[in-house]
């Protein structure tokens, strides 16, 4: 069985899970899960997992963020005490010598207080911010490694319903990221706003309760507008990352089956797949700016109408209960920069709401408390297992489809030490009874007993330490081959290593690799040929050492000799262990204690081989006939029996027995089989030893060194010369954020003009206070129009950025050449994470930030100009200060670009480690190796971590200089606008119109120097997109230039062709082959795992280019045809098959591109032989498969491929191993019906078992890189001593 498959004849059609699917519809799981995700945790909630440590830099950050909020606050009384100090002084004209001396004499002294308020407010600025962002970095950290631990305790019932590895990525790069955000800076930046929300009352009350107490007005409509916004903002930033995680899945299931794509045509459907899922988030994103921009429109023009009622109140309480100017200015600076606090925290209050809507998710998942715990310590521990195994009545179905009875009342015997064989079927329940031995599942009724101890009572992880268990197809995973020996057993040493690997015939391919143990098997083992993985999961199980060992099919994948030897080493092995063997090939299992033959979940024989061929009627010796039947045409005693795949090439090969001829030794480490990996069907082709296997890691490392230091510098403007299509919707939102950027100094005009009002006299001053009262609401309504439209506009412009971003992005790897795919930064979960991560990072460019410039820069702009009309030396000396603040925010951007080069792609290699062990759950369960991931996913997480850490420093630095300037220009200002008042070159209210458009502009850059680290992160995924959006595909099947052939007859030949793997350019595969294939013919190949007979596929399907010769189709070179063209041409059958998270029916249909009849794909299904089982079903063809087939068994899995390669109606049929995984009676019902398939088409068989390739019309035997043997099976059996004819010996000697 495949790892993480189940026979779905034992268990299942999938309902569709939490996530989707990635082709095709929304299903019913997805709405429940939406629904869910609707809900969100309580904002306390969001620190549940914060130690005494993070509670402590809390406690200081908050404290230090609310004495940072009430720095501005009390900057509003100083600044009424300097108003009156002006004002006062201004006002007596009798005395004007001194009265000016008195100016300069009065405003030194109260500017001191702004001096120690900078320096204060410096300090905790910088604490503030340091605190909550190391805080904030800690906790994530922490959440997502709890999250990746609970991901590894839940049962598989939960990996077959609600999770699957794209979920799993958009949640450890998404949600966390939102989390993150929540918990560390905005969290602070709230307590700080509400603390100048709540402190500019309380002065305001202080200093004047009458006006505060009218402006308090305006406090409701703003609650009600603040509480709106929120509601919706979480419904949408919830629907948003709903979406975002549909398209992950799209990205981890299309890329981590990119050959099975690629060799259909499939990257359109994909493509639009994946734009469908990324268009519905920009619908979300777009209603989210537009929401935000009426919120935030509505609280400012609510307290701006409210100035201009207290500028007109407030004159008429200077006139009857003896108020100053100071006053009043003070009580209206004090409930503005409350108000402007409480705009400022709607980004902050957005940003806490995402992430309690991402805590929910992660959350649910991290308290679920699953009904296996692979992490619970509680039950009874096994240390002397004798190794007894009964299933006693046992009544089973699967969680995924519990209306399918798998079991009904089975029980089974398996005394201690015995070798019990089980043999069946496809989906009779063989695999059931392993999945219920390891504790995969528990049964509804009945038990499983070990030592006659029902399995629940008994510790989980004692127990699975216990069993050892090898699936048909093995999961390695990325790292080396001494890494993932080691999940056999923590901290080997080397003699226990090698003596594994010497068992399990393993020794002399590793031997053979440049780094030997230290090889990279790259993800999923998509470095090593099928055979080679077989053999370290082997090496891996045998050096775990179990009482009980469990083999589904553990050497199908091994050439004859490696079979035969492993087999000895297996025997001694199994000597005095208890054994369960689930297998085909009826060899491996004659010799067993007892075989127990399954039909339907039934035990209906039982005996040895011996007894059980004495029952001539009995379903065992029917199975044998059919075999001998099959068989007699190639060899007397041949016995390929029921293999589900065996290398029959290479087992051929080592064969010293037969002649020195056969070895074909020097080839293992050179290729590999087709289709290796669970992850990429094809794998690569070389099997590689592939891409990988041989290079030199060191190399490796050398290269991606120098491609990041040579990564240019993201162009900015070349993003934007992506949003041309959106250039007039850009150019009206960049007049709007000008306009807006205007709306403060017009602002600080109206305020100048309201102090200078203050100090004239009594009857002049009730005059102009209608008038100038009246203009306040004016600029309210100005607001609450441009707000809004500049939201939607940059939120059209850069929702349909990011869109249009992510579309081609993806569409770029989906066209990208298979050899980009073998380079480990490509994986699947490293491409998700970055699509994710990148997109984000360039929306916050081209929304927030871009209006925020535009604003900023027109601030600057009308803010100078008016300050330069009001008193142009005054002006200019001011403006001394504005280069000290752009020093500062350049400085905060150098420091912060000098670390953390690295962070953002190691944190794509954390997620790819999680990723990896959700895809192989099933291994890593059945290892105990939970707490290995952890310490591989911490381990990557490290370096991150500290740089996330040094840049919050870094920034909160900066940011606290920038307050400190902040405080020093407003000193600055006031002592020369003394002197100047002074000397007679300015008046009282000069001084005050320039302060205020002035600080309100250097305000602006201190905003936008804060965004210094976000520009870094911005600047970083700018170069990420344009690395791939300029990367040109070596083979690109977008392209439609290349010749088309009219008449197709299906001639294949290679003419010298020279090829090695592009990763892996010191190992040569193959070395002037040439073969011919005539139109119509089928030729099969033959050789040993690694030989390079899966590269012969990989090259008629373009996956690679050769180095040197020529393939020609129909007498035209391969390199000149249409790339898609071709591809339509060519039906392929992988030895791992690929199936996607959809329906069976749309799975078929996905051989001619989704666009398929009913009628069609029911015809293709009978002729692969598999409507019947299809039928059978509870849903038929709209049965769910699961994520890669899981809910399939693997001989169901693989009539389905072929069912999706018949219904292609290619001219050329490529088979590797194509029938691998049937049992005898299918596997003879499929060969017949493609038998019938390939009449009148070229076909090029790749295979193990020499009945499948007795009736070639061609058979080459690969050896060395190049075709050693060649004509048909009667011509190759008479050449004494030829390596065929050793090889059909050896198969017949192996009965």
């Amino acid at each position: 069985m495949r790892e993480g498959a189940r026979p779905s004849g034992e268990t299942t059609s999938s309902v569709a899970n939490s996530g989707g699917r990635s082709v095709g519809g929304d299903g019913h799981g997805r709405r429940r899960g939406a629904a869910a995700a609707a809900a969100r945790v309580p904002l306390r909630r969001l620190f549940a997992f914060a130690d005494w440590a993070d509670a402590a830099l809390m406690a200081v950050g908050a404290a230090a963020a609310a004495a940072n909020g009430m720095a501005k606050p009390l900057m509003t009384f100083v600044v009424g005490d300097v108003i009156h100090a002006f004002g006062s002084a201004g006002a007596n004209s009798s005395r004007r010598h001194d009265g000016d001396d008195d100016v300069v004499a009065r405003v030194t002294k109260v500017i001191m207080n702004f001096i120690y308020l900078g320096v204060g407010a410096g300090l905790v600025s910088a604490l503030q911010v340091s605190c909550w962002t190391i805080t904030g970095e800690r906790q994530a950290a922490r959440i997502r490694a709890l999250y990746l631990k609970a991901i590894l305790r839940q049962d598989i019932a939960f990996f077959d319903k609600e999770m699957n590895t794209g979920q799993l990525v958009e949640r450890m790069s998404g949600d966390a990221f939102l989390i993150q955000d929540a918990i560390g800076e905005k969290a602070g930046k709230c307590i700080q706003l509400l603390s100048t929300f709540f402190g500019g009352f309380i002065i305001a009350f202080v200093r004047g309760w009458l006006l505060a107490l009218v402006m308090l007005s305006s406090i409701p409509p703003v609650a009600v507008a603040g509480a709106i916004m929120s509601r919706l903002m979480v419904k949408l930033t919830i629907r948003m990352q709903a979406k975002y995680g549909d398209a992950g899945i799209v990205v981890e299931q299309t890329i981590g089956a990119i050959r099975t794509v690629v060799a259909f045509n499939g990257e359109k459907k994909a493509i639009n797949t994946y734009n469908k899922f990324i268009k519905k988030a920009y619908e979300s994103a777009l209603q989210q700016g537009v929401i935000n921009g009426l919120g935030l429109g509505s609280i400012i023009s609510v307290f701006f109408s409210s100035y201009g009622l207290a500028v007109w109140y407030g004159s008429r309480l200077i006139v009857e209960r003896g108020y100053n100017g100071g006053i009043v200015i003070n009580v209206i600076m004090a409930i503005m920069i409350s108000a402007m606090s409480l705009g400022h925290a709607t980004s902050s209050i957005t940003a806490l709401a995402g992430g309690q809507g991402a805590a929910y998710r992660l959350f649910r998942t991290i308290e679920r408390q699953p009904d296996i715990d692979a992490c619970c310590t509680t039950g009874d521990i096994f240390e002397d297992v004798k190794g007894d195994v009964e299933l006693k009545n046992v009544y089973f179905s699967y969680p995924s489809r519990p209306e399918h009875l798998v079991f009904d009342g089975f029980s089974l015997q398996v005394p201690s030490g015995t070798r019990m064989a089980l043999v069946g079927e496809s989906g009779s329940g063989k695999s059931t009874v392993i999945s219920l031995v390891e504790r995969f599942y528990d049964p509804q009724s009945g038990e499983v007993l070990i030592d006659g101890v029902d399995i629940r009572r008994i510790n989980l992880g004692s127990i699975r330490r216990k069993i050892g268990l090898v699936s048909q197809e093995p999961v390695l995973f990325a790292g080396t081959i001494r890494e993932n020996i080691t999940y056999g057993k923590e901290d080997p040493t080397l003699e226990e290593i090698n003596r594994a690997i010497e068992l399990a015939n393993a020794a002399k391919f590793i031997d053979k690799l440049p780094n030997g143990l230290e090889t990279m098997v790259g993800e999923r083992g998509i470095q090593l040929s099928g055979g080679q993985k077989q053999r370290i999961a082997i090496a891996r199980v045998i050096i775990k050492n179990p009482r009980i060992l469990l083999l589904d099919e553990a050497t199908s994948a091994l050439d004859m000799e490696s079979e035969r030897v492993v087999q000895e080493a297996l025997n001694k092995v199994m000597l005095e262990r208890t054994t369960i063997i689930v297998a085909h090939r009826l060899s491996t299992v004659k010799n067993a204690d007892m075989i127990s033959v399954l039909q339907h979940g039934k035990l209906v024989e039982q005996g040895s081989h011996e007894e059980l061929m004495k029952k001539p009627e009995g379903s065992y010796c029917k199975l044998i006939h059919l075999q001998e039947t099959r068989q007699e045409a190639v060899a007397p005693n041949d016995d390929p029996d029921m293999i589900i795949r065996n290398d029959f090439d290479s087992r051929i090969i080592n064969s010293k027995t037969r002649s020195q001829n056969i070895s074909f030794r020097k080839s293992t480490s050179k290729s590999s089989s087709f289709g290796h990996s669970g992850t990429h069907p094809f794998t690569s082709t070389c099997d590689l030893s592939d891409p990988m296997e041989v290079h030199d890691d060191q190399h490796i490392k050398e290269t991606t060194d120098k491609m990041s230091n040579c990564q240019e510098k993201a162009s900015i403007l070349r993003l934007f010369s992506l949003n041309k299509p959106e250039a007039f919707v850009l150019a009206l939102g960049s007049i709007t954020a000008a306009m807006h950027g205007v709306i403060f100094p017009v602002f600080g005009i109206l305020v100048s003009s309201a102090i200078k009002m203050f100090y004239e006299p009594r009857s002049e001053l009730l005059k102009n206070s209608r008038l100038l009262g009246s203009m306040f609401p004016v600029l309210g309504i100005s607001t609450f129009l441009l707000i809004p439209t500049e939201y939607f506009l940059f939120g059209l412009a850069g929702g349909k950025l990011v869109e249009r971003i992510r579309s081609l992005t993806f569409k770029s790897v989906m066209y990208q050449e298979i050899s980009w795919f073998d380079k480990p930064e490509n994986s699947s979960g490293s491409i998700g994470a970055r699509l994710s991560t990148d997109a984000l990072n360039v929306k916050r460019l081209v929304g927030d930030n871009l209006a925020l410039n535009f604003q900023t820069l027109s601030t600057i702009i009308s803010g100078f100009t008016i300050a330069m009309v009001a008193n142009w030396k005054l002006a200019l000396i001011i403006t001394v200060v504005v280069p000290l603040v752009g020093f500062q925010a350049y400085a905060q951007m150098m420091f912060l670009k000098g670390f953390n080069k690295n962070a953002k792609s190691k944190f794509e290699d954390a997620t790819q480690v999680a990723t990896e062990a959700v895809g192989g759950i099933r291994t890593i369960t059945s290892f105990c190796a939970e707490q290995k991931v952890m310490n591989a996913y911490e381990k990557k997480c490290a370096s991150p971590i500290i740089q996330g850490i040094r840049d919050g420093v870094v920034g909160a630095l900066g940011f606290g200089f920038s307050f400190l300037v902040f405080y020093f220009a407003y000193a600055l200002c006031f002592y020369v606008g003394a002197k100047f008042v002074h000397q007679g070159t300015a008046t009282f209210a000069e001084v005050f119109r320039v302060f205020f458009v002035l600080v309100l502009g250097i305000n602006e850059i201190s905003r936008t120097s804060a965004i210094g680290s976000e520009s870094r992160r911005v600047n970083e995924s700018v170069v990420s997109v344009f690395k791939i959006l300029d990367r040109k595909s070596k083979i690109d099947s977008s392209n439609d230039e290349g010749v088309v052939i009219a008449s197709v007859r299906g001639d294949i030949e290679f003419q010298n062709v020279c090829f090695k793997y592009p990763l892996r350019p010191n190992v040569q595969i193959f070395k002037d082959l040439s073969l011919s294939i005539p139109s119509g013919k089928t030729a099969a190949l033959v050789g040993e795992s690694g030989s390079g007979k899966s590269t012969v596929i990989s090259l008629l399907e373009r996956f690679y280019e050769p180095d040197a010769g020529r393939i020609l189709f129909d007498g035209v070179e391969l390199e000149t045809l249409k790339v898609s063209w071709l591809r339509l041409q060519i039906g392929l059958v992988a030895q791992e098959p690929v199936l996607f998270n959809d329906t069976i029916r749309a799975n078929i249909a996905y051989g001619k591109q989704g666009d398929a009849s009913e009628e069609e794909i029911i015809a293709a299904a009978e002729a692969a032989n598999a409507h019947q089982f299809i039928s059978g079903l509870p849903d038929g063809y709209n049965t769910i498969v699961g994520e890669r087939g899981i809910q399939l068994s693997g001989g169901q899995k693989q009539r389905v491929a072929i069912a999706r390669a018949v219904i292609k109606d290619p001219k050329v049929l490529l088979l590797d191993e194509a029938t691998s995984a049937l049992d005898s009676e299918s596997e003879r019902v499929v060969q017949e019906a493609l038998d019938r398939e390939v009449v009148g088409r070229t076909t090029v068989v790749v295979a193990h078992r020499l009945s499948t390739i007795k009736g070639a019309d061609i058979i080459g035997v690969l050896e060395n890189g190049t075709i050693v043997e060649k004509g048909r099976h009667e011509e190759l059996m008479q050449i004494k001593g030829g390596i065929y004819s050793s090889l059909v010996e050896l198969s017949s000697s192996s009965m």
